[in-house]
């Protein structure tokens, strides 16, 4: 006869863990990070090598010195790492590339609670209104600077405007991973084959923009492939603890963060509004949760 075994949930367990799933981020990565550094050279290589073993080391000083486990081994500061390089342009100085990863991992995560807060896009919305110069100073492939297609649509320089095949492989001015929206697509399929994330938040995103660009006359093809659109909809508003668990949960974060892109894009100050349009829909995130959780088999309504 077997034996009963009692105990507390959760009773379905999988062999998924934290690390794993940060080590699949790493390897979807790899092709926007190998594009990069084929665009703008073997300093975009230093600059990600750099965040990355910052906000390793960081997090590793930080759990030392507060007597916490090292979690180091989960890749998680990694990752963080690696996106924020992700995040920001061939030419940032390291000195405030390390600041962003101190602002991240000691900042944001760690003196907030842990894994989940989204700390690269602080990291970078922190950098950006601290160090404007520097986060703008965009470099096309052959060294010179010049506007991102997001800046010549705002001016309405649409003749200076790159080939969309050339902005579908990235050759384009502005940040590391932002501009290879191959790269991207690749990292991103590979991401949902895993089931690291699902269709709904990266879709819902960048269809969003996708028909309010277009409905707006503001060159629709061109705001999906450019900017920060693809690596955001696909690795940072798909953060698990700050988007929501459920499907149209899911689906409603996704037009949220796309309606408030296109508003920045179109009547705002900057030319890109990726990041604070995630961090806003985070706030909402938990009411967005509670609206479109699934009521229990028999269960009441409060």
């Amino acid at each position: 006869m077997s034996e009963l075994y009692v105990s507390v949930s959760p009773h379905i367990r999988s062999p998924r863990t934290t690390q794993t799933i940060m080590r699949d981020v790493l390897i979807a990565l790899c092709s926007a990070l190998i594009a990069s550094c084929i665009i703008f050279g073997a300093r975009a290589l230093l600059v990600s090598a750099v965040c990355v073993a910052a906000s390793v080391l960081f997090e590793f000083l930080y759990q030392k010195g507060t007597k916490q486990p090292v979690t180091i081994s989960d890749c998680s500061a990694a990752v963080t790492g690696l996106i924020l390089a992700m995040n920001l342009p061939v030419t940032i100085p390291l000195w405030q590339a390390v600041f962003g990863c101190l602002v991240a991992i000691i900042v944001v995560k760690q003196l907030f609670g842990g894994l989940g807060k989204n700390p690269a896009i602080v990291g970078r919305v922190v950098l950006f209104l601290a160090f404007s110069g520097s986060m703008t100073n965009w470099v096309f492939p052959d060294a010179v600077s010049t506007a991102t297609p997001l800046a010549l649509i705002s001016k309405g320089a649409l003749d200076q405007l790159p080939s969309l095949w050339h902005a579908f492989l990235g050759w384009e001015g502005g940040c590391l991973g932002e501009t290879c929206s191959l790269a991207l697509i690749a990292g991103g399929i590979y991401l949902i084959v895993r089931k690291v994330i699902t269709w709904h938040i990266p879709v819902a995103f960048v269809g969003t923009v996708f028909v309010l660009t277009a409905l707006l006359g503001q060159q629709p093809v061109y705001q999906v492939l450019s900017g920060g659109l693809l690596l955001g909809a696909i690795f940072m508003a798909t953060d698990y603890v700050t988007s929501p668990p459920t499907p149209w949960g899911k689906v409603i974060f996704g037009i949220g963060c796309g309606l408030i892109t296109v508003l920045i894009r179109v009547w705002g100050s900057y030319p890109e509004g990726v990041s604070f349009a995630i961090l806003f829909m985070n706030i909402l995130n938990p009411y967005i949760t509670s609206w479109t959780r699934n009521k229990p088999i028999g269960g009441v309504n409060p």
